[in-house]
């Protein structure tokens, strides 16, 4: 155990962090019952007697969660064991009613990978341990029963995928880059929603800290169930300042494991920290160890979609967008696939549909809190949108009201377009007529362009989108406007 005598006065402390990260599998069925897994059933009305454990039923192996916790492994580089069993971990708490959690020790499916972060411009390689199956349990409720604790059994026995990292990272921005990391991924391969609020994706951090320049870990503290990203960082940085002022007044870490209060911005404890070996872990003896075929690693290997990392990197090469752009693109990949389809169907410009799918869509879907599947925009709608802005239809600036009235309406844009007179004028005879006029009608301005005050032009500008009803090709009035005035 780490204490302040132990140390010289005046040394940095330097913080290690490991996460566990349980992700909810999408398998329709648990990993041993057939019972059903969809969120928001009534209490106690998913939970079959498998479930429940009750004498004389068996656990059969769900062969979905195996196949996507392969699916995982072979995304993150990892060893796959050809060979691994199901231990029972045995705890009373009373959200587990069998007294026991089927999971997985000696022998987990997946085994060494790695997970590369960026932090303040710079890769760092996270070690992974390893992935392994389990059971979930089920929840506690505790609002609405005057003092009682309810406990909703739905949730018990849903596929767990639990991804355990190397003590490697070194602040809670590595922690949360990570766990953003992880979180991509597995809603790339398609094998968890990654809800947070409903409890599908959430991690246990352990947090130590040792003087710089030790090799030994010091005395760490678990924090449970953390579920968004946000309290992450907060309940790591609160747990850092934590130990270090504990030890640097002379008091000692306790291993224990701790819960995050949102509310006040601290951690408490829970309970003393187990070890392995308090769980009394045995191989289940009601489940066959399960024997992976190379023939369905290969098949795996083989259909694994293109990965986050791939696909931000053809993002940038085939399309040319930079960094910024190809990052929030490929931040999901059903924004990705949004935008490759607006791509291809507009024959727009990618630079084009960069900018107006992360910029107007992205901020119309934050500020309604929808994600890009659940857009009142369809692909195809917004293709058609930007295929007008490329033609020299409607301007940018015209593009906008259109995309605001289709964002409201299922209506095409060359309907709005037609309906509402909103089609650009590229008539140089129209812009020049117009020009011609306001020249005219200014010629204190035109004197004042012309002895070197050239902020004036935005006015010409104004002025002729203002009477053409922001119609006028933006380009053609600028080319004008220049000539008209210099001569």
């Amino acid at each position: 155990m780490q204490h302040a005598t132990d140390y010289p006065e005046g040394h940095k402390w330097e913080t290690v962090i490991g996460l566990e990260i349980h992700t909810q599998l999408s398998t329709h069925s648990k990993i041993f019952s057939g019972a059903a897994t969809a969120y928001g059933a009534e209490p106690n009305t998913q939970a079959c007697a498998v479930d429940l454990g009750l004498p004389g039923v068996l656990p059969v192996l769900n062969a979905a969660a195996v196949e996507m916790a392969i699916t995982f492994g072979c995304a993150i580089d990892a060893e796959i064991a050809p060979y691994s069993i199901f231990a029972r971990k045995n705890y009373f708490y009373p959200d587990s009613p069998k007294g026991y959690q089927i999971s997985q020790m000696d022998l987990p499916i997946v085994g060494n990978g790695h997970m590369d972060i960026e932090v303040d411009g710079i890769t760092k390689r996270i070690g992974i341990t390893r992935a392994h199956l389990e059971e979930d349990a089920g929840k506690s409720l505790h609002e609405d029963f005057h003092g009682l604790t309810g406990i909703d059994l739905n949730r018990a026995g849903t596929p767990l995928l639990e991804i355990v990292s190397e003590p490697e990272m070194r602040s809670a921005k590595e922690a949360v880059a990570y766990m953003r990391k992880i979180h991509e991924l597995v809603r790339y391969l398609d094998i968890s929603d990654g809800n947070m609020q409903e409890g599908s994706f959430r991690c246990d951090a352990n947090v130590s800290v040792r003087p710089k320049g030790q090799e030994a870990f010091g005395t760490r503290t678990e924090i449970k169930n953390i579920n968004s990203f946000k309290f992450v960082e907060k309940a790591i940085n609160y747990e850092v300042e934590r130990h270090i002022e504990v030890i640097e007044n002379g008091g000692r870490i306790v291993q224990e494991t701790r819960l995050y209060d949102a509310n006040k911005d601290e951690t408490r404890p829970m309970r003393s920290k187990e070890e392995a070996n308090d769980y009394r872990y045995f191989p289940d003896p009601d489940l066959l160890p399960v024997i992976i075929e190379p023939s369905l690693l290969a098949n795996i290997k083989a259909n694994l979609p293109e990965l986050p990392a791939a696909k931000k990197q053809r993002f940038k090469t085939d399309y040319q967008l930079d960094e910024d752009s190809a990052t929030t693109l490929t931040a999901s990949r059903d924004l990705a696939d949004f935008y490759e389809a607006v791509v291809n169907k507009s024959g727009c410009d990618a630079k084009l549909c960069s900018n107006w799918v992360t910029g107007d869509l992205l901020a119309a879907l934050n500020k309604a809190n929808l994600e890009i599947n659940d857009a009142p925009i369809s692909a195809k709608r917004f293709a058609s949108l930007l295929a007008r802005i490329s033609d020299n239809t409607i301007s940018g600036k015209i593009a906008k009201q259109v995309f605001e009235e289709m964002w409201q309406n299922d209506v095409t844009a060359d309907h709005i377009i037609a309906t509402k007179g909103l089609q650009q004028i590229t008539d140089s005879g129209a812009i020049e007529a117009i020009i011609d006029k306001i020249i005219n009608d200014n010629l204190d301005q035109v004197e004042q362009y012309r002895s070197g005050k050239e902020k004036v032009f935005s006015f010409f500008v104004g002025q002729v989108m203002k009477q053409s009803q922001g119609k006028a090709n933006p380009e053609e009035v600028n080319k004008m406007l220049k000539i008209k005035l210099s001569s």
